[in-house]
């Protein structure tokens, strides 16, 4: 399930420097993103896990990252509690672990689809995969 943003968020005004290609992968991914229900712009990572900790199980939300080299992050409730991953942009790309898109998200879509089958760990979620 997803978490509902309570309101449109405006665009980030933290980004670095992007080629013009990377910047309309960017900027579409980012319409497309903001017409989501789970987009909820420059939430800190407390303020996303305080609100998943209140959720079920595979709820899960995008915000901006407070990483520099990073654009956004993917909070998600997991069993043991909330954890957040980092969704790096590279060359035209969001990747998270071995999923790439030119949309964030599309690679979301792929993500859920792939972890179906195949769960993926990361060292932040302490040894649980997640589906």
């Amino acid at each position: 399930s997803i978490l509902p943003s309570a309101a449109p968020p405006g665009l980030p005004d933290r980004f670095r420097m992007f080629r013009s290609c990377e910047w309309e992968v960017l900027e579409r991914s980012l319409n497309i993103l903001q017409a989501s229900d789970f987009y909820w712009g420059p939430l800190s990572v407390g303020e996303a896990h305080a609100k998943l900790q209140r959720e079920p199980v595979g709820t899960y939300l995008v915000r901006d990252s407070s990483q520099g080299n990073c654009l956004f992050s993917l909070s998600v409730r997991m069993p043991t509690g909330p954890v957040s991953l980092r969704i790096s942009f590279q060359e035209g790309y969001f990747r998270l672990k071995n999923w790439f898109s030119d949309c964030v998200v599309q690679l979301l879509e792929l993500v859920v689809a792939g972890t179906r089958n195949n769960p993926l760990h990361f060292d932040e979620m302490g040894g649980t995969p997640l589906v």
